[in-house]
């Protein structure tokens, strides 16, 4: 076998381990990456200063003349850094986790931690991005905080451009639909050099049966237009709070409703929360635990598209605390014996 073999295996365990990455419910530890000390710079550093720590370090590490030791690497490291910091919003959301992180620890961003950014994308730098780390794909990749810049014109008169953000609302302002005052950080550059947020107040309709992913588009609330032209819109993509009872999957809204063993056993009618509040429900006989019940139309529904609501039974044994107590459990086994587990063969 000789370093051919050795060179293919290493790419096909990299290819595979990296098809690993995109598999949903699979949890990796993930490091955090002090951009700051990469650059070795302050976190108060102004955008000028950024670029000049860049540009000194990028020349000497860079891998064709460098003859220091790991160059590649620490030059690959440098353009991550500098990609994060020289954007006044990917370095705005960045701080967001400010000193409470340092380089090397397992870090896991929580859910919808970009909310209520402001973003237009801005341009990457020369540096190949695919080589970047996994912490700036889980922050920056797959498309967040980067969008192609409009293609600009000779003309003096120009559209301002697009602005994106990521709102986070409850499930029932989806259902009922409603209207709301939001308050997003905009992300812009001050007379020092040094990135600054300025809130950004909006009176938003919230659509009934909107659905998460779905982006509302309000009109002339991008950046301002540069010589007369109109302003950029701004697209507001809709996440939704946890909530401790439903749980949103696309249209349709999940539950899942506890019953007695008796209920499970005999049927009942039983009283069942929805977003549009309470209702009863009818439980067959001989009921077992996960099945699944349809509350038709109760989900995140519009005039056109229809939602439905699911009723995942779970049944709850009583513990058994007293002599007497136990003497029944006894009896009912005696009197009704199953084996749940012929199926399996034992």
């Amino acid at each position: 076998m000789g370093p051919f073999f050795f060179f293919s295996f290493r790419c096909d365990v990299i290819l595979y381990l990296q098809r690993l990455k995109n598999i949903k419910g699979i949890v990796y530890s993930m490091k955090y990456k002090d951009y700051y000390e990469t650059l070795g710079i302050a976190r108060t550093a102004t955008q000028d200063e950024i670029k000049q720590a860049y540009r000194r370090l990028a020349r000497k590490y860079h891998p064709d003349i460098s003859k220091e030791e790991n160059a590649e690497l620490k030059f690959k490291d440098l353009g991550e850094a500098y990609e994060v910091l020289k954007d006044p919003e990917k370095r705005n959301a960045y701080d967001k986790f400010g000193k409470d992180w340092k380089t090397g620890q397992d870090f896991k961003p929580p859910p919808n931690w970009d909310a209520g950014f402001e973003f237009t994308g801005g341009e990457y730098t020369g540096t190949d991005s695919t080589g970047f780390s996994d912490f700036f794909e889980e922050l920056f990749g797959h498309g967040k905080f980067h969008r192609p810049r409009e293609q600009r014109s000779n003309m003096f008169r120009m559209r301002g451009e697009d602005q994106h953000a990521k709102i986070v609302i409850q499930l029932a302002d989806a259902y009922h639909g409603s209207k709301q005052t939001i308050t997003l950080t905009r992300s812009t550059v001050d007379e020092q050099g040094r990135v600054k947020s300025v809130p950004h107040v909006l009176q938003v309709n919230i659509p009934k049966g909107v659905i998460e992913g779905q982006h509302i588009r309000l009109e002339g609330q991008g950046l301002p237009g540069i010589g007369g032209g109109p302003n950029g819109d701004l697209y507001l993509e809709i996440a939704f709070a946890k909530d401790p009872v439903f749980q949103p999957d696309k249209r349709d809204i999940h539950l899942t409703l506890p019953i007695t063993v008796t209920e499970a056993a005999l049927g009942a009618t039983v009283t069942v929360p929805t977003l549009g509040g309470k209702v009863t429900l009818k439980i067959p006989a001989h009921s077992q635990g996960g099945n699944k019940l349809r509350l038709k139309k109760r989900g995140l529904s519009t005039a056109k598209k229809q939602g439905d609501q699911y009723i995942h039974l779970r049944i709850v044994v009583p513990e058994a605390k007293t002599e007497e107590q136990k003497k029944l459990f006894e009896k009912l086994a005696e009197l009704m014996p199953i084996n749940p587990r012929q199926d399996m063969g034992v």
